[in-house]
């Protein structure tokens, strides 16, 4: 009878346990909502993909990072001076509701807003190999110009 209850005991401990370890997975990947009447709950993953970004004199680079996303499932637009990045990354085959993974999946969504001086109308997207690169060419007016830098003496008249 001792054994049974130290048994239950432990059991109860690591079903809790394990319980506390799935809702923790669920506040930081996404969350479950209801689905279509709300009848039944589904699993739905949120994330922001992350990004890098760098520049030069031409162009402002960005890198998001989206393995296992195929290219028809990104859309990548410029809204009211915003760089929007949305899609969906999809499971797996043969991933059922019993499968782990640290991964996300489901939509995700980022928005950057970009600084002024962007010829936004000529972006360059490209994915390869689980990275989106993208490049927005700087505007002409927007890029340093050099200033030269005149030597000699002033020389001022004096009037008698």
């Amino acid at each position: 009878m001792l054994n049974t209850m130290i048994t239950n005991d432990v059991r109860q401990t690591l079903d809790q346990f394990r319980r506390s370890v799935d809702q923790m997975f669920d506040n930081f990947y996404g969350q479950t909502t209801p689905s279509g009447s709300g009848a039944t709950g589904e699993r739905t993953w949120a994330f922001s993909p992350v990004l890098e970004s760098g520049w030069n004199d031409q162009v402002l680079n960005l890198r998001a990072i989206l393995p296992g996303v195929a290219e028809k499932d990104i859309n990548v637009s410029v809204q009211n001076n915003q760089l929007v990045i949305e899609g969906e990354r999809k499971a797996p085959e043969g991933f059922d509701k019993n499968a782990f993974t640290q991964l996300a999946y489901g939509k995700f969504y980022t928005a950057l807003t970009l600084p002024s001086g962007l010829d936004v109308d000529r972006v360059n997207c490209r994915l390869r190999n689980g990275i989106l690169e993208i490049q927005v060419p700087i505007l002409e007016a927007s890029k340093p110009k050099q200033i030269q830098i005149q030597t000699g003496e002033d020389r001022k008249a004096i009037h008698a």
